[in-house]
């Protein structure tokens, strides 16, 4: 390791990565309740996507309130880092424990309100975390860091399903398929005292705030400044909306095709093995991009991108055998992720050739799924989808903010509102799902909600474009932009 990995301050880090594996431990427990808030509450497709509106809509809305106070004062250098990451979790506390009276109320808006606060935590948990992370040790191995707390926060995606889906079903011979909203109160309580402890941990942590000369930078930085002026970052506006969106649109809709006849007919107690596989994928992927971390030959490094991915893929299928689930047809995945591994060599380290490449496979296998015969072999090219989404967050970062100097503050802040997207799009794919009720026989065929899949194909086919004519627009601001900092890798 070299001596700038060596600088990283890892017991601070390793304090804030916890914040990381919350993130991700909620979010895949969004796609278990979906399917049982929309069997207990009798709910249209549409409507069951109102958990993932309301999850990230407090993105936006956490962001936009950040970002209206940061105008008349820096809520950073007032508070600090650890009281601001505390207040956050708190927040998230406080939402976590409303989920107790929403239960007892059997109300599904006072779920959406619950999930709402969590959300909200986690929006200032967001705005401070990331460039803390980045601060922690040298400025060279940032990218680094944020690429392992983003392996840190897939973890907790995939053991998130497997968890909840065994607090809620049980597991092995004694799994209930009665759904019981009590049984939701359980999990959030402890998620709830888990947010509390670490909030009161990070305030007894050794993390530093910042330091007083960057409140400079943040006077001199309220300059005129006109988003138009930089196509780079209002197309990549767009393209962390759409990521985000065709991110948990894929997934946030999964339930409700394995539920179609077609599909098998797949039970909401047997749904979380599909959750966990599809966001293990984006660990997988993660894992994989967070290789270059360490500081080795192109031998080594090259075996790296092979045995990570599949140390990762093991970890899938060891949680999902201890949780006793029958994963006997995920056996087939590695030729999906021996694909992204192939696809992810031909990218290398430049941001625009990887972000293209992998749009155009996430678009192909979006085709795939949707024209092919067998739809135990469809779903996963679908569930693939999370192996090529998985490192485009740091490629599409990186070509937005590119040539933005001063202003990369204020652009990443209009970036991180973009998460917007993972409330927005589920909607649309789950308002096509739910065409099989008002216009039965489908299309071409198939079901909706077997087409609806139509809606991350071309959330693809604009990340592809992306990443293909955003290099272009760099080159005519004379900006060379081929080695990406944070291409993912």
């Amino acid at each position: 390791m070299s001596s700038e990995n060596v600088q990283t301050k890892w017991g601070q880090f390793i304090s804030l990565i916890i914040v990381f594996f919350f993130w991700g431990f909620v979010g895949s427990a969004n796609d278990i309740l979906i399917p049982v808030f929309k069997k207990v509450f009798t709910l249209s497709q549409v409507q069951s996507q109102l958990v993932a509106w309301a999850f990230y809509a407090a993105y936006f809305v956490g962001s936009i309130i950040f970002f209206l106070v940061s105008l008349k004062m820096d809520v950073l250098q007032k508070f600090g880092y650890k009281k601001t990451l505390s207040a956050g979790l708190l927040l998230s506390a406080v939402g976590s424990f409303l989920f107790i009276p929403a239960a007892t109320m059997e109300s599904f808006p006072f779920f959406l309100t619950a999930l709402f606060t969590v959300g909200l935590g986690f929006s200032i948990q967001q705005i401070v975390a990331n460039p803390l992370a980045i601060k922690m040790g040298s400025p060279a191995t940032g990218a680094h860091r944020l690429t392992l707390a983003g392996g840190i926060n897939s973890f907790g995606t995939t053991i998130g399903a497997i968890l909840l889906g065994i607090a809620l079903f049980g597991m092995g011979d004694n799994k209930n398929t009665t759904l019981s909203l009590e049984d939701i109160k359980l999990p959030f309580i402890i998620l709830g005292l888990a947010f509390i402890v670490v909030a009161v941990f990070m305030n007894f942590s050794k993390i530093e705030d910042p330091e007083k000369e960057e409140v400079e930078v943040v006077k001199t930085a309220h300059e005129k400044f006109n988003i138009l002026d930089y196509p780079q970052l209002y197309l990549g506006m767009l393209g962390i909306f759409i990521y985000v969106g065709t991110e948990v649109t894929i997934i946030s809709n999964l339930p409700a095709l394995l539920h179609t006849t077609e599909f098998g007919n797949v039970l909401e107690d047997a749904i979380a093995p599909f959750i966990a596989l599809y966001w293990g994928s984006l660990m997988i992927g993660r894992w994989n991009g967070g290789v270059n971390v360490f500081n080795t030959s192109n031998l080594v490094n090259t075996a790296l991108k092979f045995i990570v991915p599949a140390l990762a893929f093991g970890v899938i299928i060891g949680a999902n055998i201890f949780a006793a689930h029958d994963v006997s047809s995920f056996y087939i995945y590695p030729i999906w992720i021996l694909l992204f591994i192939a696809v992810s060599f031909v990218g290398g380290k430049n941001a625009g050739k990887t972000l293209m490449l992998f749009g155009i496979s996430g678009l192909l296998m979006m085709i795939l799924g949707l024209v092919w015969p067998n739809p135990e072999i469809a779903k996963f090219f679908f569930i693939s989808g999370g192996l090529f989404l998985s490192i485009m967050w740091p490629s599409i970062f990186d070509l937005a903010i590119a040539g933005l100097g001063k202003n990369t503050g204020k652009a990443s802040s209009f970036l991180i509102m973009m998460i917007l997207g993972g409330g927005v799009i589920p909607l649309v794919q789950g308002s096509i799902c739910d065409f099989d009720i008002s216009h039965p026989g489908g299309i071409f065929g198939i079901t909706w909600t077997h087409f609806s899949y139509i809606v991350p194909l071309l959330g693809f086919a604009y990340l592809g474009f992306y990443g293909y004519y955003c290099p272009i627009i760099l080159k005519k601001q004379g900006i060379n932009h081929v080695e990406g900092g944070g291409g993912g890798h």
